[in-house]
């Protein structure tokens, strides 16, 4: 690999040279605007190296280089996500009649419960983004959260919305690396993580220091992304969607839901409930959890449906190359929205083909012993 930008604190300060504190879908292009464009290139030319070959070796330097490689990605894809999707990074099945966001803080609500989350607990979101799920776990349980994340922006960006909500007294966001938590042992009463360890090198190492911060008795649970039984190593198709999905989501290599569930087991963790909720049809899970990526021809059920409609995503690709070429967004930006275009798909096909699935559940308990 040549010269690779390392996505430090300074370097992210740098980026993000006016972070905009509208959390409304306009502001994108404001946020694109205030980057500094020479950053933003090279955050863009950085991350594309980690893909510029489908051989082990550039597998294994994506795992050795895990930090740079989710940091930078989520320097560049950060805004993006907000714009299409909420502050919520994640995926949920919908009933008949539900909004995306009503079945995200659903699906969010099913995990909460699953960590037996309770008011006045001291609780650990591991990977908590820009802070959706944890100010949605404080409204609902009345917890304290503290944010776990390595990215400099997306807590700049968690700490803005905490402000605007009113919560900075309940939540807390902590910049750290997870597979390295710098807490101490037995410190927190449940632990959780919505398809977010799906970024690291080694599960079970994740899950062993998930296993160190919790206090003997608690809950564990997360929503993993993985690679399902039906994956086969030797088809090239499933193998070019699983390699797609990757790179258009920053993750060095996804691993499969035995892998998953032996790393927790590993980990030490008592296993109380696993499960692929992806294909969960009972009453109230109707309809698939990519159905807000498969919109279809066009949607009017709001700008971010818009967005991801087959003529949104037309719309929102050629207004990103006509703000690189006029010089508001950096030069890059169009390569950025190709791949997280190639990643919706890819994420739509693995699904279809049961191949993939981000909402292995794993719930677990740390023995009291």
């Amino acid at each position: 690999m040549s010269q690779i930008l390392e996505p430090t604190p300074e370097l992210s300060r740098a980026l993000h040279e006016r972070v905009v504190e509208d959390d409304s879908a306009s502001s994108l292009v404001s946020r694109l605007h205030g980057k500094n464009k020479e950053l933003q290139t090279q955050s863009v030319d950085t991350y594309q190296q980690f893909w510029a070959n489908n051989d082990q070796e550039t597998e294994e330097t994506r795992t050795s280089m895990y930090k740079t490689l989710t940091n930078t990605y989520y320097n560049l894809a950060t805004d993006f996500y907000e714009y299409g999707w909420g502050a919520s990074f994640h995926f949920a099945r919908k009933s008949h009649g539900e909004t995306l966001r009503e079945s995200i803080r659903r699906h969010e609500h099913i995990l909460f419960k699953h960590a037996h989350i309770k008011e006045g607990m001291h609780v650990l979101d591991v990977g908590c983004g820009v802070g959706g799920p944890a100010r949605e776990c404080i409204r609902y349980t009345g917890a304290h959260v503290t944010g776990l994340n390595n990215n400099d922006y997306q807590i700049e960006r968690a700490n803005i919305y905490a402000r605007k909500h009113e919560q900075q007294d309940y939540s807390k966001f902590v910049k750290g690396d997870f597979m390295e938590m710098p807490f101490s042992e037995n410190e927190f009463d449940a632990v959780y993580a919505l398809e977010a360890t799906c970024h690291a090198p080694v599960l079970k190492d994740v899950y062993s220091q998930m296993y160190r911060v919790l206090k003997p008795g608690g809950y564990f649970a997360i929503y993993e992304w993985c690679l399902t039984d039906k994956f086969d190593d030797n088809n090239p198709e499933h193998k070019r969607l699983a390699l797609d999905i990757e790179h258009g989501d920053g993750i060095a290599k996804l691993f499969s839901t035995r892998v998953a569930l032996q790393a927790a087991k590993d980990a030490g963790f008592e296993i109380e409930l696993a499960k692929d909720i992806a294909h969960d049809t009972t009453v109230g899970n109707e309809i698939p959890w990519y159905d807000d990526l498969d919109v279809g021809l066009v949607s009017f059920n709001g700008l971010q449906s818009f967005s991801r409609s087959k003529i949104g995503r037309i719309f929102t690709s050629n207004a990103v190359k006509l703000l690189e070429k006029v010089g508001i967004a950096p030069k890059g930006t169009v390569q950025v929205q190709d791949v997280l275009m190639t990643a919706a798909d890819s994420l739509v096909n693995g699904a279809k083909q049961q191949i993939f699935t981000p909402m292995y559940l794993i719930v677990g308990r740390k023995p009291l012993k």
